[in-house]
């Protein structure tokens, strides 16, 4: 039988390192492609949140002026 003998085991050892070092690679790939998916996403999220701000702040400034509009009316109203 190969399995028994010194070279049989020392080839399934191999294979056996072969198969794992494969599996790791594939791991890693996989990781590495989720990764990358992780950090597109991300700068999506970073230009979408800039992109609130932004309008959220040109809401705030227009509240502000129609606010300050709507003051002007009422007290000129009341004169």
């Amino acid at each position: 039988m190969d399995q028994t003998q010194p070279g049989g085991q020392l080839r399934r050892v191999d294979t056996a390192l072969s198969r794992l070092e494969s599996l790791v690679d594939e791991r890693l790939r996989d990781e590495r492609e989720r990764a990358d998916e992780l950090a597109r996403r991300m700068i999506r999220l970073e230009e979408q949140y800039a992109e609130l701000k932004r309008v959220s702040m040109e809401v705030e400034e227009r509240l502000e002026r129609a606010m300050e509009y709507i003051r002007s009316l009422l007290a000129a109203d009341q004169q």
